[in-house]
């Protein structure tokens, strides 16, 4: 039998580093990539974000809603560089 955690660590913290990193990928694509390859790479920054948020909670330790903090964070990245993609889409309309 397990123990119980008796002061359990924060898990806000694993979720933030997900969606920060979200918002610098979807910075860097804006910035480094042309507007035609701009969803292909949107999308491998959505995988690598994916694969941190694992290596994030696998990192903390805790087994108790390892799935929920996954899907959390990876929701959250998803909608961060859904709101980055939104925004390169509009600028995409107006005329230079």
């Amino acid at each position: 039998m397990a123990t119980p955690e008796l002061a359990p660590r924060r898990t806000i913290g694993g979720l933030v580093i997900v969606w920060v990193a979200a918002l610098v990928i979807g910075t860097v694509v804006g910035i480094f990539v042309p507007s035609e390859g701009r969803a292909a790479w949107l999308t491998v920054g959505m995988g690598l974000c994916v694969i941190l948020s694992f290596g994030v909670q696998l990192w903390s330790g805790r087994s108790q809603g390892f799935t929920r903090r996954v899907a959390a964070s990876a929701l959250g990245a998803l909608f961060v560089l859904g709101i980055i993609s939104l925004g390169f889409g509009l600028a995409s309309l107006t005329p230079a």
